[in-house]
């Protein structure tokens, strides 16, 4: 089980700065999970490294560079989207990668 985490991080953007802070042998655990911004779902992602969870959503600039470097993980979950988005305006989450 993960500790739970002492620091969170939500950034703006993802590029190659930011994933070279996302080494891969170093992912505890990826939860995807929705939000409710009232009109919209707004999809989610927390990574969580050692004592720390880095936050970013579906709208942030990059999203497809997070996405594509976590799938690299070994048995990452690839339906993640499928679980977490239906029903909308559902509470949703899964865990696509636990060490």
């Amino acid at each position: 089980m993960v500790t739970p985490p002492t620091a969170r991080h939500l950034h703006g953007s993802v590029d190659c700065k930011s994933l070279d802070q996302l080494p891969l042998s170093g992912i505890d655990i990826v939860t995807f999970y929705k939000r409710d911004e009232l009109t919209t779902d707004l999809i989610c992602c927390d990574v969580a490294i050692a004592d720390d969870v880095w936050t970013f959503h579906e709208e942030m600039v990059g999203w497809d560079l997070l996405i594509d470097h976590l799938s690299k993980l070994p048995d990452f979950q690839a339906d993640w989207y499928a679980a977490v988005s239906r029903p909308v305006f559902a509470a949703s989450e899964t865990i696509a990668f636990e060490r």
